[in-house]
């Protein structure tokens, strides 16, 4: 199986320090879903893994989250792609629940979900807590540039993190 795992806010969407909070705030990247229509296109597998404590801060509902979880199927559907799991935390920072990145929990949730093992499967971020996670459970850590990227390129990297200017990028890289 050829799976490629993806943080949402920042990678395919665009990102807020003052959170996503409702559907029309959800701004896709547009070639962030060109670049998972592609990859799907071309049997790729593609999940998600996504922290969504602004649940626990009560910014907004699961009805809420589904629905731009929902919206962003539709619009790679539309591009003739499929989309995979989307695994969420509700969770606030605080909650010591195992799946808010940088713990591993939701990247082992996917590998459960599909029955794969996750040594050296790409998980694309923008954050260190992403880079972490995906150092956790020996998945490739992958930075890109959008969202929170240019900021986290400023920290140190965890060692042989691939770094691209976007999730287009990333695809180009896979598919060549």
């Amino acid at each position: 199986m050829k799976l490629l795992i993806l943080d949402r806010d920042g990678v395919i969407n665009q990102d807020s320090d003052a959170y996503i909070k409702s559907l029309d705030e959800w701004i896709p990247i547009p070639s962030s879903i060109a670049a998972i229509a592609r990859l799907s296109r071309a049997g790729w597998t593609v999940a998600v893994a996504t922290n969504q404590s602004g649940i626990a801060r009560g910014y907004y509902d699961l009805a809420t989250l589904e629905a731009m979880h929902a919206r962003l199927r539709e619009l790679v559907a539309e591009q003739g792609g499929d989309l995979g799991l989307i695994l969420h935390c509700p969770h606030g920072p605080d909650d010591g629940c195992a799946c808010r990145k940088p713990k591993p929990g939701l990247l082992q949730g996917i590998a459960a979900h599909y029955g794969t093992p996750l040594a050296g499967v790409w998980f694309v971020g923008d954050s260190s807590g992403d880079l972490q996670a995906a150092q956790a459970v020996d998945c490739q850590p992958v930075l890109v540039k959008t969202g929170k990227g240019e900021r986290t390129l400023a920290k140190p990297l965890p060692p042989g993190t691939l770094v691209f200017d976007d999730l287009a990028a990333v695809a180009d890289q896979l598919l060549s």
